[in-house]
């Protein structure tokens, strides 16, 4: 696989960026997200849309983390 054009790059994370709104306003698995989604696969490299989700389930829990605080589950720690 060859390296993305600058404008390839753009309109991957262009993409990235239009379904994160949708999914910020709508929710994760939004049915208004599905179009969006799937322009997001079609203009980025499959490795980048995997390594995009991670990114955004990682920043939903620092965000989470930040706003929530650490709680560990009950069961931890109990043997």
């Amino acid at each position: 696989m060859s390296a993305p054009t600058m404008e390839e790059r753009k309109a991957c994370w262009g993409a990235r960026d239009e379904f994160w709104r949708c999914l910020d306003r709508h929710g994760e698995g939004a049915s208004e997200c599905e179009k969006l989604r799937r322009s997001f696969e079609s203009l980025c490299p499959q490795q980048w849309v995997k390594y995009f989700d991670k990114r955004r389930d990682y920043l939903e829990y620092k965000r989470k983390l930040e706003t929530e605080g650490y709680y560990p589950p009950e069961a931890a720690g109990k043997s």
